[in-house]
């Protein structure tokens, strides 16, 4: 997360840049393709249809089913039923044949197993297959039907189809028939419908299925026995439900996929060689329907697998490609939010570990700086068309506490609305106003740096108001010889508006507990122009102030860190800034803040390979800053996107149940944050809320400015709109004034 950060001064004339607006066009195209994506495998994964499990079509199966409109011929009859021109006939297979029949197919593991026992036994299998199996797995079909198996329809999703109404039947049969045609150029006439059984099993209620499927010129395959694999029961068991009565001919029900299927393997290994040697052959379903019709004496043949037609197999083919694409996007966002899990997890851990230990080592008892730091400070103060709060922020910081003297420069950068003159009239005498062309926000700077007396300079906005003793406990640490530059506590300070608040609780908990832990780190990435001080050698050092990216506060701490300065956050150190109060100016300032970060990050990424403090500080910066600022942001979407899909399509209550776990982890490290930064935590009643909008927005922030950086887009700034401040800010809880050693540490 970027930190809080100050305004550049937006530059007149020709060649102004602006932030662009947020790209809905952009966002909305890939918003609606990923939800079609997500739809596609909701789909695939029977997300919309009726389904049943095994128990719950045990317990229908069980009870009495009425069949006043099933005729008696089919209740009695064999398990191949045919209905076309208004006649219905069922048929049975000759005596000592067998086909044997496999459901719910393709299966990566357990299809090859099963295909390999029957290779070995060298018997046909007929293969009812799922759709959207056949288009994650078509290698395997192509592989049945080069073995010279027989494939089934079995519907594209697997739902009871007693449910569901005539147009969605056919869908289910069409889509797997291009998911076949796609993987093995065949089609099918044969169709096996979900949770079917026995001819006599049939009800009123399933027939208008088989009529349907009639109309459309199937073959309803039903079956004589049910090994009942899918139950695990054992070998035996297995071997035994199987096993025809006498010598009769059947087709016999096992699965290939749907679970684990070892007893099934190692159960047809057993049953084909034993009904080999009671006389049995094995045929396909249609070879077997062709030998029971010469035996009535009927002169026709189905055809094995006949081809499918070049079109059915370019739809098939695209069809194909977009499951695998909504298969393949749903494991990927599923992986992603893993990693976002973990970097979650993991920040926080670290924030609990690192940010704790730092509080309770600066309030220990025993703690100080070294010795109080009285030299007198610089105050530069970089001011364009402020005219709202300069006034009340010039008087906090020229009536500071600090005992060495403070000087308050006001570099006036091209205001037109009269800033300098507010300034002026102030009367302050440690106060200097310095008129000067509009350069922009880091020429500005380096003026005031250039022309202020004292050693130790401090770096405000023109908006932000400073507690009495914000200056003299902004520069205590200084009296570590190795600290380079401090970041003071920045507070948002109009906190009345829902946007506000969220920005209130995300400065408490995204910067200024990120800054603990980056200090515990030694890899301080920023430190805000509202409120940081400088020692004049470590700004000289590192060049002065650049206008390089958007972030100049960012890019100078960098250059500072890899200088071997110490970094260092002074919680005591309190400033009030005005947070922007629309969703507009929200906009403008985090894609700024966003782009400039990911500027600098660039700018110093060469010091990666630098040895010494340099390389150091640089490999340290730039990890966390890629895997919190930048790589967590950026994948937290994901997390919104699972949890939507989860409510409409898995489990609603392990969804539910991980989300207010991700809530309550948040709410956890807001908690901790608070209490840390010594906030009231009444506010934290929006927090839910924030859920709901303000993170979008973030996303959408990151998003773009990702889309920028990687095009080689330009950001330029625009001054946000201010009403300035009340002089008195709103209150906080008292910090306890920083205690004092007799000696130096």
């Amino acid at each position: 997360m970027a930190e809080p950060r100050s305004r550049r001064h937006r530059r007149p004339g020709l060649g102004r840049r602006v932030v662009p607006p947020p790209s809905w066009t952009l966002l909305g195209v890939l918003g609606a393709v990923l939800t079609a994506v997500l739809f596609v495998a909701a789909y695939a994964n029977a997300s919309f249809a009726p389904d049943r499990g095994e128990d719950e079509h045990e317990q229908i199966a069980s009870q009495p089913v009425r069949q006043r409109e099933v005729p008696t011929s089919v209740v009695t009859g064999g398990p191949i039923i045919s209905i076309s021109g208004g006649h219905t006939r069922s048929y049975r297979l000759p005596p000592r044949t067998i086909a044997l029949t496999f459901d719910d197919g393709p299966d990566p593991i357990w299809t090859p197993a099963v295909t390999r026992v029957l290779n070995e036994h060298q018997v046909p299998g007929t293969f009812f297959v799922v759709g959207s199996q056949v288009a994650r797995y078509p290698k395997q079909v192509q592989e049945l039907v080069a073995g010279g198996h027989e494939l089934g329809v079995h519907t594209f999703t697997h739902p009871d189809l007693a449910a569901l109404p005539d147009w969605r039947r056919q869908l289910e049969y069409t889509q797997t028939q291009l998911a076949v045609a796609s993987a093995a150029g065949v089609r099918s006439s044969l169709i096996r419908f979900p949770y079917s059984s026995f001819p006599e099993a049939i009800g009123d209620d399933d027939w208008p299925v088989f009529t349907h499927a009639g109309d459309l010129d199937y073959l309803s395959v039903l079956n004589d026995t049910d090994s009942r694999d899918w139950a695990r029961p054992g070998v035996d068991e297995i071997i035994a439900n199987a096993t025809p009565t006498g010598y009769a001919g059947v087709v016999t029900l096992w699965h290939d996929a749907g679970g684990e299927r070892s007893q099934t393997v190692a159960a047809l290994d057993r049953f084909i060689p034993m009904m080999k040697e009671r006389g049995y052959r094995f045929v396909t379903v249609t070879e077997g329907l062709n030998l029971a019709l010469a035996e009535a004496g009927i002169a026709h043949r189905a055809q094995v697998n006949p081809p499918a037609g070049s079109g059915e197999r370019w739809r098939g083919r695209m069809l194909t490609w977009a499951v695998q694409g909504a298969d393949w996007t749903l494991g990927l966002l599923g992986w992603l939010f893993i990693g976002v899990g973990v970097l979650t997890v993991g920040r926080t851990v670290l924030l609990f570990v690192l940010a704790g230990r730092h509080a309770r080592r600066r309030r220990a008892k025993d703690w100080a700086w070294g010795p109080p730091v009285t030299e007198p400070v610089s105050v530069i103060v970089p001011a364009y068309n402020e005219k709202e709060g300069i006034a009340a922020a010039v008087r906090s910081l020229a009536g500071g506490d600090h005992p060495g003297g403070i000087e308050v420069i006001v570099v006036d950068d091209g205001s037109t609305d009269g800033t300098a003159e507010i300034a002026e009239s102030l009367g302050l005498p440690n106060v200097r106003v310095v008129r000067k062309p509009n350069g922009g926000k880091p020429s500005a700077l380096n003026t005031g740096v250039a022309l202020a007396r004292n050693e130790l300079i401090v770096m405000v906005d023109g908006d932000t108001i400073f507690e009495r003793d914000a200056l003299r406990r902004l520069v205590q640490p200084f009296a570590d010889p190795q600290v380079g530059a401090v970041a003071g506590n920045v507070k948002v300070g109009n906190r009345d508006s829902l946007i506000a608040k969220w920005q209130h609780i995300e400065y408490v908990i995204g910067f200024n507990l990120d800054r603990r832990l980056y200090e515990s780190l030694r890899c301080m990435s920023t430190v805000p122009g509202a409120i940081g001080a400088f020692r004049r050698e470590a700004l000289t050092y590192a060049g002065g102030m650049t206008d390089d990216t958007l972030a100049e506060d960012t890019d100078i701490t960098m250059a500072i860190g890899r200088a071997g300065w110490k970094v260092v956050y002074e919680e005591t150190a309190r400033a009030w800034t005005e947070a922007p109060t629309t969703l507009g100016q929200l906009w403008k300032q985090r894609y700024r803040w966003s782009y400039g970060t990911m500027q600098a990050m660039w700018k110093h990424r060469r010091s990666l390979l630098d040895s010494g403090a340099s390389g150091r500080f640089t490999r340290r910066c730039l990890l966390f800053l890629s895997l919190f600022g930048v790589l967590l942001p950026l994948l937290a979407p994901v997390i919104d996107l699972l949890a939507l899909y989860g409510l409409f399509f898995l489990d609603r209550t392990t969804t539910v149940i991980a989300w207010l776990g991700m809530l309550g982890l948040q709410l956890v490290t807001a908690v901790v944050a608070f209490r840390l930064d010594r906030e009231k935590l009444g506010v934290l009643w929006v927090l839910p809320l924030q859920q709901f909008a303000y993170r979008q927005l973030m996303y959408l922030v990151m998003i773009q400015s990702v889309v920028t950086a990687l095009t080689g887009g330009r950001l330029g700034w625009q001054k946000l709109r201010r009403t300035g401040l009340s002089p008195s800010p709103p209150t906080a809880p008292p910090m306890a004034p920083p205690r004092l050693p007799a000696r130096p540490r």
